[in-house]
């Protein structure tokens, strides 16, 4: 299976992981045409491993390729178990062990994943503790490869591609694949916005943070726009769009989340125009070198490689064009949530709005910067900016935090001729 939001395996990271010696693949990858009877032979594991572990088996779920029907695989089931905490071996090793299942991965440093074999069948069951950060990627990716033939249709070729290849580990292939699979499970995410897409727009309407502190940093940055065409990506409900729009631009505002988009026509579509779309993608309907300002206002960390979308941003900027963009500050991401090491590019998970799960990428200036370099921008400004004090009074306990601790991180760059 492949390991996502983590670096690519190293020979030592495989020999590591391995309980026993890693098997050496020294080959192509055999995939097979789907299978209906790999959904029985999935019951029927399950089925076994209830009569073992009983209620400690709290999730067991099928994953992968084999769970997608209509797409070739390698013809292994893949089962998601989660249990308590699957660092106690103690309290499910030896009894699968009992009955013919092999522990043959154990990687407590990485989401506590321990990995069986089956007696019988050939089956990878993959074990999970319930606070892991791979059962959400497994769900979203299986059920956008269910519902959207287009997407499976995308990963199906880029496997048989990678298949054709001699790979020394299987490890190796299922890393090539994490890409494809990351784009996927991107737009699976942004179609998770649809459903409370109004929420969200009624909140960044009012919010603190969003209508006193990010948009005014955004508009100042961008400069005079009248007369100018803006893209504004990451548009959301549209309200830095109509503030561009109310400066004199011609603004086109776009979004992965239809369901932003819809609320955006309909609240702003008298000033601006609205398009849905992935900017790791080529926006077919944006001519080269046809935009002077280019915006994204709290986008990009959800990103996890920027290379695509920046590329995509030069494309349609025109040269000296505009770049402006706002980010979570890499140092309050890294002291709110407690982590150690503030150099690691890492998935979070947050609640915005309350009760929302997202989920967003930290990772330390020095990469940002990088990033926007390697891209061919120039940084003109960077800015850490204070609030309106329009919300002295209005709401002063965000007021006090705006003002003493960072929040987001402001770029102005330049596209380089």
């Amino acid at each position: 299976m492949p390991k996502p939001d983590r670096d690519t395996y190293t020979e030592e990271d495989i020999h590591n992981s391995w309980v026993d010696e890693a098997p050496v693949l020294n080959s192509t990858v055999t995939l097979a045409e789907y299978d209906p009877a790999w959904p029985g032979l999935f019951d029927r594991e399950v089925k076994r491993i209830r009569g073992i572990l009983g209620e400690r088996a709290l999730v067991l779920e099928h994953v992968g390729s084999t769970s997608v029907p209509g797409l070739c695989a390698k013809p292994i089931i893949d089962i998601m178990m989660i249990v308590a905490d699957s660092d106690d071996e103690d309290a499910y090793v030896p009894q699968l062990e009992a009955e013919g299942y092999k522990l043959v991965i154990r990687e407590p440093e990485w989401e506590k994943h321990r990995c069986f074999k089956g007696p019988d069948t050939n089956i990878n069951l993959h074990v999970y503790s319930p606070d892991n950060g791979q059962a959400e990627r497994y769900r979203l990716f299986r059920d956008r490869l269910i519902a959207h033939e287009d997407e499976r249709k995308l990963y199906e070729t880029r496997k048989r591609e990678l298949a054709s290849r001699t790979w020394k580990y299987i490890q190796h292939y299922a890393d090539a694949k994490n890409e494809v699979i990351d784009e996927i499970i991107e737009r699976a995410r942004a179609a998770q916005y649809d459903g409370f897409a109004r929420l969200y727009a009624a909140h960044a309407e009012t919010s603190s943070t969003n209508a006193h502190y990010d948009r005014p940093a955004i508009v100042e940055l961008a400069g005079d726009v009248a007369g100018k065409r803006v893209l504004d990506v990451g548009c959301a409900a549209g309200h830095l769009s109509a503030l561009l729009a109310e400066k004199g631009a011609d603004v086109l505002g776009v979004d992965a989340s239809s369901g932003m988009v819809a609320v955006a026509r309909e609240k702003f579509g008298h000033v601006a125009k609205f398009e849905t779309a992935d900017v790791s993608r080529p926006m077919s309907f944006v001519e080269d070198a046809s935009i002077d300002v280019v915006t994204a206002s709290l986008v990009l960390h959800y990103l996890k490689e920027w290379a695509p979308a920046l590329a995509e941003f030069r494309r349609v900027l025109k040269p000296g064009g505009l770049l402006v963009f706002s980010v979570h500050h890499p140092g309050e991401d890294w002291r709110w949530f407690g982590k150690r090491n503030y150099f690691e590019l890492e998935l979070l998970e947050d609640e915005f709005p309350a009760g929302q799960q997202v989920r967003f990428y930290r990772r330390p200036l020095s990469w940002t910067f990088g990033a926007v370099r390697d891209a061919g921008f120039a940084v003109d400004r960077l800015v850490e900016p204070m609030p309106d004090e329009a919300i002295a009074e209005s709401d002063p306990r965000w007021y006090a935090k705006l003002r003493t601790e960072p929040r987001f991180l402001y770029f102005r760059t330049v596209r380089e001729s």
